[in-house]
């Protein structure tokens, strides 16, 4: 047998083991667990936990998405947020299974939903989608969601309120190939406000203790980290499609490679970046070392010992 041969016999086996490791990954699910703590929250009662879910894009996990609904009925969660990006924004595509999902979560707790680009889309063109995602809307705040398009809220547990703001950027901030112009003056135009000006008037704000931005877009997150947020959240880039480990994401949907925020958790000072790998997928069905997952964040007061971060579990 020939060194070519043997070769090309271990490329194959090779992309054949590749090819279902991408298979097994589109299937799996994990939860993935960060722990956040802040000197804005020292004296909270008891830590708050938060589930994060975003990017579902109608992908199902058991019937009628039950496995997925028990792995956040499991985590026991305070509060759901959502991310976007729940369902597929194309003309002729229901919405049916991220309807029937989400419908059952303000059963478990308070959920707020914030648009992603798919949302957006179906929002932004009436002549083609017509009243369709109002419908979506209205289905589900009869269930009990709240909904935040770039708008906020204050939620308040264990003694202490929370501000959750919903950002819906203009469709622009989504085109492939280009970065728009965000800035954190544009942040605060969209909710008349803003955390780090709060935070430099005084002891910060009467009305909050800290603060939680849904972004769907982690492109932009300079701009989220300038207006103040203590922690933004953010999906979009279904973690780089393929993961280097210990590296991160390889390509964000607008065409950009290695993106400096794909699928982790980063400290940026006092400030937490958490972007989330995302549910599901669509157009590019590709994953690679990059399992779906529920994203579930702990809040607390300042660290008194050293927490790892990241543990995931394969459900």
């Amino acid at each position: 047998m020939s060194v070519l041969t043997v070769l090309i016999m271990i490329l194959a086996v090779a992309a054949a083991a590749l090819l279902i490791e991408i298979l097994r990954e589109l299937h799996s699910l994990t939860v993935t667990r960060y722990e956040v703590k802040s000197k804005k929250l020292n004296g909270i009662r008891q830590e708050v936990k938060i589930v994060f879910l975003s990017d579902l894009h109608n992908c199902l996990y058991g019937e009628k998405n039950s496995r997925l609904l028990q792995t956040v009925r499991d985590e026991k969660p305070d509060l759901i947020l959502i991310g976007g990006d729940m369902m597929v924004g194309k003309f002729g595509v229901p919405h049916d299974i991220a309807l029937d999902f989400v419908r059952q979560l303000p059963a478990l707790c308070p959920v707020i939903y914030s648009n992603g680009n798919h949302e957006q889309r179906r929002k932004s063109d009436p002549e083609l989608y017509g009243n369709i995602h109002e419908e979506y809307e209205q289905e589900l705040r009869k269930s009990g969601v709240r909904f935040l398009e770039n708008d906020s809220c204050i939620v308040e547990f264990s003694g202490k309120k929370f501000r959750i703001c919903g950002l819906a950027l203009g469709m622009e901030t989504y085109a492939k190939f280009k970065k728009a112009p965000v800035t954190s003056g544009m942040i605060k135009d969209c909710f008349g406000f803003s955390p780090a000006e709060d935070a430099k008037a005084g002891n910060g704000s009467p009305e909050y203790d800290y603060s939680v931005l849904l972004a769907h877009n982690p492109t932009y997150t300079d701009a989220y980290l300038g207006w103040g947020a203590d922690l933004i959240l953010s999906g979009h880039l279904h973690g780089g499609l393929v993961r280097i480990p210990g590296f991160g994401g390889i390509i964000t949907p607008q065409g950009f490679l290695f993106p400096k925020h794909s699928g982790e958790m980063k400290r940026h000072g006092e400030q937490t970046v958490i972007v989330s790998r995302g549910l599901g997928s669509h157009t590019l069905n590709i994953r690679l070392f990059n399992l779906p997952e529920v994203v579930t964040v702990t809040l607390t007061g300042e660290a008194v010992k050293p927490v790892k971060n990241g543990t995931a579990q394969q459900i």
